[in-house]
């Protein structure tokens, strides 16, 4: 979902003559977007790995039926989100950031994004389901294929037919529509492991209220980025004006550079963990979690890199106004300044996740977002001179304490976890 905004930031940014503003707009329809994307996590993120363990468990039939409660509930949820943004998207909108120069420009993309809220949410929220079952080939083309379509439709729509944002957000949900049919159709298909069964297609509390409750962390991780977006949005509109946000635009962008490839990789390594976990085979989930670690932590390190050499070459890809440039490749050096560590802080969270380990999950995600980062995008303009770059600080300081936090808990809770399952192995095996 990120990768679709993206693009769309990529090509609206270097749209002629008002580019930048665009850019800005639709910056912060960003928050929203999040929002969406979080409540498809909500639900996927607890239903995938509660599918996987029951496969481990041999209970095919309550695997199933995870599936449909999970992608009824996921319709629903999508009709109100929809509802609610079509609605209220103004008054939001200017709440979250947008100037009176930025506004029309984020209106007129949320209006058509809106409508596309249940391809989003059937897209995301089913195609874990696909990955969890071990297809991450088709997992992956569900993406491809939707941001191909999306690369090709922006520059017709924005271009060619001059539809500006609005071509940018038409292209995006058409996009997902395409995805949207194809996750469907597998999952109603004849190569599925779970099928999509109609019989199964109803809310039973007991296989989606698990799946919810653990869902929860990632849901608060996706849902708080948006609290934070808001923050940071608000606070650098009051000490920079729009040239601030937009580039927080860009570096929320490059961010998601970072993010995307680090959550795929903690995705592909969940249906190993959790069906190892239900199988009670803790040294294939010791040796899946090294894995994970150890190439999350040689990603980020990489990218952490490339940033601190080349930050202009990254603003530059969303923007040809080079005061803007300028800018946010200051900002960028800031604010992705320990960006190394984050391999540690994904890896750590989605163990938890896939062990089933609900409340450990939650405390790292509240304690990353809502203890720290809020506080400190408020306090850090008031501690140094430069109020705007104080402003991307924030960034950087939460996430030195966060991460030695969650370095901490995990190292404890995954040793005690991995103890029991040893001796509940034993047992079983006596």
């Amino acid at each position: 979902n990120m990768l679709y905004n993206i693009v769309d930031r990529i090509y609206i940014g270097h749209m002629p003559g008002d580019g930048s503003l665009a850019l800005t707009g639709v910056g912060v329809c960003l928050p929203i977007i999040m929002i969406v994307s979080a409540f498809a996590a909500l639900i996927s993120t607890g239903g995938a790995p509660r599918a996987s363990i029951f496969m481990g468990k041999n209970d095919h039939e309550s695997a199933e039926k995870t599936l449909g409660s999970c992608f009824t509930l996921q319709i629903l949820v999508s009709l109100v989100l929809t509802a609610v943004l079509l609605i209220w998207n103004r008054p939001l909108l200017l709440a979250f950031g947008a100037s009176e120069n930025t506004i029309d420009y984020a209106v007129s993309y949320m209006n058509i994004y809106a409508i596309g809220t249940i391809f989003v949410q059937l897209t995301l929220g089913m195609n874990a389901f696909i990955t969890a079952q071990g297809f991450a080939k088709t997992g992956m083309l569900t993406v491809l294929i939707g941001a191909v379509c999306n690369i090709v439709l922006d520059p017709l729509f924005i271009f060619v037919f001059h539809m500006g944002v609005k071509g940018a957000a038409l292209a995006t949900i058409l996009s997902q529509g395409v995805s949207c049919v194809w996750v469907c159709t597998f999952l109603r298909g004849k190569k599925t492991l779970l099928r999509l069964k109609n019989e199964n297609i109803r809310l039973r509390p007991q296989y989606f209220l698990p799946c919810v409750a653990l869902g929860a962390a990632s849901f608060i991780m996706q849902a708080s980025e948006s609290v934070i977006s808001v923050c940071f949005n608000t606070s650098l509109l009051k000490y920079g004006g729009d040239i601030a946000v937009g580039a927080m635009t860009i570096l929320t962008s490059v961010m998601q550079f970072a993010m995307l490839p680090l959550q795929g990789l903690a995705q592909g390594a969940q249906p190993v963990l959790s069906y190892n976990y239900g199988a009670k085979n803790a040294a294939r989930v010791k040796q899946a979690f090294r894995l994970l670690l150890t190439s999350s932590l040689v990603y980020s390190t990489v990218l952490w890199g490339c940033i601190q050499l080349f930050p202009q070459v990254f603003a530059s890809i969303f923007t040809p106004n080079e005061d803007l440039i300028v800018f946010a490749a200051k900002a960028l050096r800031i604010y992705c300044g320990v960006l190394v560590l984050f391999g540690i802080q994904i890896a750590c969270q989605m163990t938890f996740v896939s062990l089933g380990n609900a409340p450990c999950s939650i405390i790292v995600a509240v304690v990353r977002k809502f203890v720290l980062l809020i506080p400190l995008i408020y306090l850090m303009p008031q501690l140094v001179s430069n109020q705007v770059m104080g402003v991307y600080m924030a960034e950087p300081v939460a996430d030195v304490i966060a991460v030695t936090f969650t370095a901490i808990l995990f190292s404890h809770q995954f040793r005690k976890s991995m103890t029991a399952l040893e001796q509940e192995a034993k047992r079983q095996g006596a």
